[in-house]
């Protein structure tokens, strides 16, 4: 038998009341099974699936049919890795997630994986979602893909927000962060500074990269060669043996505190002294940051507050499809000066040492030029 047959002719994509009437149950036992709500036996649950399979319908058709219109869910496209950064940014999405009365479908991506995001969202909209978040994304190459079936509000963390018509973005500040680290070096005295970048697919890696060239490009300072690690504390050890090399290094931003970590670990080993010799700025304040020696001057990453804005804007969204978009606003500037930063000379009076610099001393210029939040430790 046709699906139009099952669906006694009608013409359209299929809806819940023809899945109801193929499996020989309620219209409201339909709109339960995919909500994933309970008291549906395992038997019917599989008799209406099939039936849905066999009609070709998805379950956001059927949600759209009910008095809601929703499913009450949000599907997240996240990459599958422990590295801290996207790590918190996905927790503080879950946290976000709690307050909206939405429940969340989180799919996993790897890298290098051929499906990507794209394979991702497809399926999320299998499962039937009412809006699709797709967290610190890297470039793959093919996410213009995406546009023509996304027809639902999505938020894009991290990255430029992709070509659908609904789309959003949030947590995009990271340019003005690192320009926010770079300036802090440049105010301390420094002729230039050197970046340990991030890998360049990353969305994230290359907004460091640029707000770091925009800062020395705004000074009119020598922009020097960019050293690319891969996030880990072994490449930024790696880099740091490149780095000790040359004697005309006196400051380094790293775009995390991991590869900040790796490479004061090589500048030591070198007998580059940090930051007497050389100050370091890392980039997330990930826990172990106060506890290295130096204790590490960081830019901290506010995940919770992109996470809640951005989840906000895109419930917003879901819940007022015809109404203008939430307006954005930049991620707080929060950068945390620790003992790994100091002016570019040997020093020896009280509170410069090694081991930590007095609030007083650690910037004896103005904050940074953006205006972001500076906390002495």
């Amino acid at each position: 038998m046709t699906r139009e047959a099952r669906r006694g002719g009608s013409s359209g994509a299929p809806r819940s009341v023809d899945v109801a009437r193929l499996a020989g149950v309620s219209q409201k036992t339909v709109s339960r099974v995919f909500n994933d709500e309970p008291y549906v036996s395992a038997e019917v649950r599989r008799r209406v699936l099939d039936a849905a399979e066999e009609l070709g319908y998805r379950p956001n058709n059927a949600a759209r049919a009910l008095a809601s219109g929703r499913t009450r869910s949000i599907g997240v496209v996240t990459l599958g890795t422990a590295l801290y950064g996207p790590a918190s940014l996905i927790m503080g999405v879950e946290r976000a997630a709690r307050d909206t009365g939405y429940a969340l479908r989180v799919v996993n991506t790897m890298e290098g994986d051929p499906a990507g995001v794209a394979g991702a969202v497809e399926s999320l909209l299998d499962q039937g979602v009412d809006g699709i978040v797709i967290s610190e994304p890297i470039d793959e190459g093919h996410e213009g893909d995406l546009s023509a079936r996304l027809d639902m509000p999505v938020l894009v963390l991290g990255a430029p927000p992709i070509l659908a018509p609904r789309a959003l973005a949030a947590g995009t500040g990271a340019g003005l962060m690192a320009q926010t680290a770079t300036e802090h070096l440049l105010e301390l005295g420094h002729a230039t500074v050197h970046h340990l970048a991030g890998p360049q697919r990353w969305y994230a890696a290359r907004d460091r990269s640029e707000g770091w060239r925009a800062a020395l490009t705004a000074h009119g300072r020598t922009v020097p060669p960019v050293v690319e690690g891969d996030w880990s504390a072994a490449s930024g050890y790696a880099a740091g043996h490149e780095l000790a090399s040359d004697d005309e290094v006196t400051a380094v931003f790293a775009a995390n505190d991991d590869m900040a970590i790796g490479l004061i670990r090589a500048l030591a080993e070198a007998g580059r002294r940090v930051p007497e010799d050389v100050s370091v700025v890392g980039f997330d304040d990930i826990p172990v940051a106060p506890y290295v020696t130096p204790p590490l001057t960081t830019m901290r990453q506010p995940f919770d507050a992109v996470a809640q804005e951005g989840l906000k804007r895109l419930v917003h969204a879901i819940e007022n499809p015809q109404a203008l978009p939430l307006p954005a606003s930049d991620p707080p500037v929060d950068l945390v000066i620790r003992g790994s930063t100091a002016p570019p000379s040997a020093r020896t009076s009280p509170g410069h040492g090694r081991h930590g610099a007095s609030a007083s001393s650690a910037s004896p210029h103005s904050p940074p030029l953006n205006g972001g939040a500076v906390h002495h430790h």
